[in-house]
């Protein structure tokens, strides 16, 4: 093993201070969907990740499809998420902001007035949905966006770029997995349009290259990054014959516009089928730029494993929520702590702070007060 996990690394012009990034995680605790202090510590805590990616945050109003999301397309949210920009960068972190339309991924009692469920065809995603004034509720079927529509959408997304760099933001990650918007575009169960943006392998990864063009030309190829999920399921996306076929295109055209990574997730370890051994390879080799790992990874053998054989960057996902100081534990070899998963969404007995900013460090001590020190 090459032990590259905790070696400064570079992101396009950056000097990222180790190889291993805070993958994107949605913990809702955005009351009003607008950033505040307490999520300023909670990344402030954690901001010893080579990259921290933050929780989704939505480019628009109709983006907002779960309860307590925050929002970044008005001044408010640029206001509040400078906080948590200053206080990462303060502490010796870079930052990147993912920008999640919801899509077909909402109920209605999750958006503001005036907002509405939107997505590439009138297909509901099956499944339940948590609002706070009503529990469980199934998933509405969505508006199909018409072909006139999807200029704005995608102006949305420019729009909220722009505002993510005046808030502080090191770049964005624009959400094409997992099931919300932009991969219900390239999933023909979702997207079962017959316009120009649906049919054919190319014309359904259309409005996925249109977004994430438009994106760069606005922010800089080195500032746009994309997260994708081959052969992902979750939200209610079967896999289907084009699978390696569409993410080979996306890879190579990817490549084109020249963003600064590809984020690619594989949700096996969370039960998700397995990911075919090609699929890495094959966008490996259409794509040269950052390439980042998400799924599973726990163990420093794990990352430098994958270090030495296809990746750039390794993302860790849930270890990050109850070991504010992941970094450490791993370079130690100290053991991690157990996230409870009940608090995972929600608040527990106490408050907001419960399962979020209040999981002590190694030593101990509360993470509030934790002053790790930094490699120059």
């Amino acid at each position: 093993m090459s032990n590259k996990a905790f070696e400064p690394a570079k992101l396009g012009s950056l000097t990222l201070a180790n190889h291993i990034a805070m993958a994107p995680m949605t913990r809702s605790r955005a009351l009003g969907n607008v950033p505040n202090e307490l999520m300023a510590e909670y990344y402030r805590q954690r901001a010893t990740a080579g990259l921290i990616i933050t929780e989704g945050v939505s480019p628009s109003a109709d983006g907002l499809g779960y309860a307590r999301i925050p929002g970044l397309f008005n001044q408010e949210h640029v206001t509040n998420w400078q906080r948590v920009t200053e206080t990462v960068h303060h502490h010796g972190g870079h930052i990147f902001v993912q920008l999640m339309h919801a899509g077909r991924v909402f109920h209605h009692l999750n958006l503001p007035e005036g907002a509405e469920g939107v997505a590439p065809s009138a297909v509901a995603a099956q499944g339940q949905m948590w609002t706070d004034q009503q529990q469980m509720q199934d998933q509405p079927t969505p508006r199909a966006l018409r072909s006139d529509e999807l200029t704005r959408v995608r102006d949305e997304y420019v729009h909220s770029a722009k505002l993510a760099i005046e808030a502080g933001f090191d770049g964005v990650e624009l959400h094409g997995a997992n099931g919300y918007l932009l991969e219900q575009f390239l999933n023909p169960a979702s997207n079962q349009r017959t316009d120009e943006y649906g049919g054919s392998v190319q014309n359904r990864a259309r409005f996925v290259l249109e977004v994430t063009k438009a994106v760069a030309e606005a922010i800089g190829t080195e500032r746009t990054g994309i997260r994708l999920s081959p052969w992902g399921v979750f939200n209610d996306m079967p896999n289907y014959p084009e699978t390696n076929e569409t993410y080979a295109y996306l890879a190579e055209e990817l490549q084109k516009i020249g963003v600064v990574y590809l984020h690619l997730v594989d949700h096996q370890s969370m039960g998700a089928p397995a990911v075919p051994t090609e699929v890495v390879p094959l966008i490996r080799e259409k794509f040269t730029n950052t390439l980042i790992l998400s799924g599973g990874y726990n163990t420093v053998a794990q990352i430098d494993a994958a270090l030495d054989s296809a990746a750039d960057l390794v993302a860790i996902g849930r270890p990050f929520i109850s070991n504010p100081d992941l970094v450490e534990r791993l370079k130690a070899g100290l053991p991690l702590a157990e996230a409870d998963q009940a608090t995972f969404y929600a608040p527990g007995p106490n408050g907001f702070a419960d399962g979020y900013t209040d999981y002590p460090t190694a030593d101990g001590q509360p993470a509030g007060t934790f002053s790790p020190s930094y490699e120059a």
